[in-house]
């Protein structure tokens, strides 16, 4: 395969270049320039599915099988695999570093070489690697989000407050993004595993080769299907406790912010009950305290102690019968 001429033709165009690296079915390596023209022509497949890996364009976690190549993109995988080559966009992207050294390790074992002990086509092998490499990330990324919200979420229901309210709902927020990425890859996995046409448009040596499959054949390539199935599928139900560890949590938190809310409706109710029999009596005293002559009110300067007694008594009456009809309806607790 002329490396060359395919970088030389790319920066003729003048299109946009992209940075890719390949690795054959012998385990060599080249590093190279091409816009998507030249990809087309290298892989020989349609404009519509390589725009799957158009990065301006938002595209859901996707595994494509085509006549002569597979197209993947999960998350910040973005790969074309054909029977002897694979292609990875940007290599030197952090995220796709380890799956590189997952490739030399492999090449190490000679998992990739010619006359290997497995006898898998050497795009299986390849897919095996790049769903290897999303899952171990998704499943990092939820043990590594999982460690920060157990202690986020127990000092929250241990004080409760506005700081820690806002990394809780952080927390959260992460969750969901990440909730959502793992499972538009497992539900990729689904779908292929559900469809034996699909499965077989991955046989691209059999292709090659003009041979016919049936669905008895999709053995080998379900089996790995499942395999990182199971994986992804743990991941998302890690993450689906762990949304609904919070989500109760929320509940928890919910219920005792309702409590202190009655339990301040009560202190309330108290208040104001009691600053009504107050004014009550301020009201009745303050009419009799008026210096204000009255013929009745000549010689009988004792009656005033029994008036302002009686009213406070009158006073702590009303407050005791509202209070015991608001105990009565449930209102307040004791």
């Amino acid at each position: 395969m002329d490396t060359p001429n395919v970088v030389g033709e790319s920066k003729k165009s003048g299109s946009g270049l992209r940075y890719w690296i390949s690795i054959d079915s012998s385990g060599q390596e080249s590093i190279f320039d091409a816009d998507k023209y030249a990809i087309m022509q290298r892989v020989q497949i349609h404009a519509r599915d390589l725009r799957i890996l158009d990065p301006l364009l938002s595209y859901p976690s996707t595994i494509l099988g085509c006549e002569r190549a597979i197209v993947l993109n999960l998350e910040h995988i973005k790969a074309i695999i054909t029977s002897d080559e694979l292609l990875i966009h940007d290599p030197s992207d952090d995220n796709i570093v380890p799956i590189l050294e997952n490739l030399r390790r492999k090449r190490n074992k000679c998992d990739f070489e010619n006359g290997a002990e497995d006898d898998s086509p050497f795009e299986f092998r390849a897919l095996e690697v790049a769903l290897e490499a999303i899952c171990s990330y998704l499943s990092a990324r939820a043990l590594e989000l999982e460690s920060t919200v157990y202690p986020a979420v127990h000092m929250f229901t241990s004080k409760i407050c506005g700081r820690n309210l806002d990394r809780v709902r952080k927390l959260k927020t992460r969750l969901t993004r990440l909730t959502a990425r793992v499972q538009k890859v497992r539900d990729e996995l689904e779908q292929l595993l559900g469809d034996d046409d699909d499965m077989l448009n991955f046989y691209l040596s059999r292709k090659l080769a003009r041979r016919r499959g049936d669905e008895n054949d999709v053995e080998e390539l379900e089996m790995i299907l499942e395999a990182y199935f199971t994986q992804i599928d743990g991941t998302f139900d890690r993450l689906t406790t762990l949304h609904n560890y919070i989500d109760n949590t929320e509940d928890y938190i919910n219920i005792q912010l309702d409590n202190r809310r009655n339990r301040l409706i009560q202190v309330e109710l108290f208040l104001s009950t009691g600053t009504m029999c107050l004014d009550l009596y301020s009201l009745v005293t303050a009419i009799f305290g008026m210096s204000i002559p009255y013929p009745w009110n000549d010689g009988h300067g004792y009656v005033f102690k029994w008036v302002v007694l009686l009213a406070g008594v009158m006073c702590l009456i009303v407050f005791a019968f509202i209070v015991g009809y608001a105990k009565f309806k449930r209102l307040v607790r004791f």
